[in-house]
């Protein structure tokens, strides 16, 4: 069975290095050989095939992992991806739809990630309404589409909001109009789950796995609380070694807010800044040099582009086109590259624990609460809209200082 297609899209959007796709392959047409209901959910046929591979004795526990995640990727996006794309092809409607959208999110300045995200949802949106005869303008159709995702798909919480953000810029910004009331919508349950967080321990052992750039990356994050894209968009001017503070612009919620930069990694950020500044001055010489500039600054200051204080601290190893305009340039990092080095540390360590990059940012705060800093304070540094956000870190604190003895152990031995 040929999956060249499915190979190229894991590949394209970063899932997996070229040298390691085809071992994806191998997991789909494992998955394919059960011969599993098509009568089941996504999720439970992702669960089957997790027991199937959790009774494998042959199979350590990163394969099993790696497996799991090529069949999510190939039933929950990929599928999705090609049956999408099929519409677009018969339907000019949609087209014309798709095309107005990813218009509208430039004019905003949304991320090219946020508008691939949106406009694939919108795609399934429309292929629904289509398919069941809805009327797509509708806001009952909305409604419906919501309560299938939690009913018939199993979605989780975030991934329904995910979609109802998606069709409410549809809405609002194509459609020029608003969403009625969709109350009633059946909700996607949301799973109340503590945050992962490392001890001080295993933050340690975690860095002692890596070196170099990649040591010093984990150590940001975990050094001031950064979100895992903010630290992989981070610019020259975003380092205010003078004062010591690291300037987060843009975050989420399009807010601005300042952290302090560990003393520890000023000395290392600045011989790799020096790095970096090399990399940018033979791109210059090669008539490269040009990062993405936010908002209106490309148009007011057309020469910004190539400055050094723009460059992302942490760019790319190679050259890409800019799939938005065609413009050959040097991006910043990819997330899922942060995460990869963040999951070989983990098991490198021997860390039982589902810890990722934003662990990181989870121990910091725990951290910082344990020493005694204020709810506020940090609420500030991570920053959070709200202090219920926050308050999440108080709960694990509890959970780590206050559980009650086991009964096991007051029993008075002879």
């Amino acid at each position: 069975m040929e999956l060249v297609d499915y190979e190229e899209y894991v590949v394209d959007n970063g899932f997996a290095e070229p040298e390691k796709v085809e071992f994806y392959s191998v997991w789909v047409r494992r998955f394919l050989r059960l011969r599993l209901s098509e009568r089941l959910s996504n999720v439970d046929k992702i669960r089957q095939f997790r027991e199937s591979l959790d009774v494998d004795e042959n199979l350590n526990e990163w394969r099993r992992n790696q497996g799991q995640q090529a069949i999510e990727i190939y039933l929950n996006m990929y599928l999705e991806s090609v049956e999408g794309g099929k519409i677009k092809g018969d339907n000019p409607t949609v087209a014309k739809i798709i095309d107005e959208t990813r218009t509208a999110l430039r004019l905003k300045h949304y991320a090219y990630r946020t508008e691939q995200t949106y406009t694939e949802w919108i795609k399934r949106y429309l292929r629904y309404c289509d398919e069941n005869q809805y009327a797509y303008k509708e806001s009952g159709s909305v409604k419906v589409y919501l309560s299938y995702l939690a009913t018939n798909r199993k979605v989780a919480a975030s991934t329904q909001n995910q979609a109802f953000n998606s069709l409410l810029f549809l809405f609002r910004n194509v459609f020029e109009t608003d969403l009625d009331d969709i109350k009633g919508t059946v909700r996607a349950r949301a799973k109340k789950n503590l945050p992962v967080v490392l001890s001080v321990d295993e933050v340690k052992s975690v860095f002692k796995q890596v070196s170099g750039t990649k040591r010093m990356i984990l150590e940001l994050v975990y050094g001031t609380g950064l979100r895992v894209s903010e630290l992989a968009r981070l610019r020259v001017l975003n380092l205010d070694f003078d004062n010591g503070m690291l300037i987060v612009k843009d975050g989420k919620g399009e807010k601005d807010r300042a952290v302090r930069l560990p003393r520890k990694l000023t000395d290392l950020l600045q011989e790799h800044l020096v790095k970096v500044k090399e990399m940018h001055d033979n791109d210059l010489k090669l008539g490269y040099g040009e990062v993405y500039l936010p908002h209106a600054l490309a148009r007011k200051y057309p020469s910004a582009a190539k400055e050094w204080k723009w460059q992302y601290v942490f760019p790319s190893g190679n050259l890409a086109v800019d799939p938005r305009n065609g413009k050959v340039r040097r991006h910043h990092i990819l997330d899922v590259t942060v995460q990869r080095i963040m999951r070989k540390a983990v098991n490198a360590a021997g860390i039982p624990k589902r810890a990722t990059v934003h662990s990181l940012r989870h121990s910091f705060a725990t951290h910082l609460l344990m020493n005694g800093v204020n709810i506020r304070d940090i609420q500030e540094l991570l920053g959070h809209k709200h202090v219920e956000t926050t308050m999440i870190y108080t709960h694990v604190l509890r959970e780590l200082s206050t559980t009650p003895e086991s009964p096991l152990d007051l029993l008075d031995w002879d």
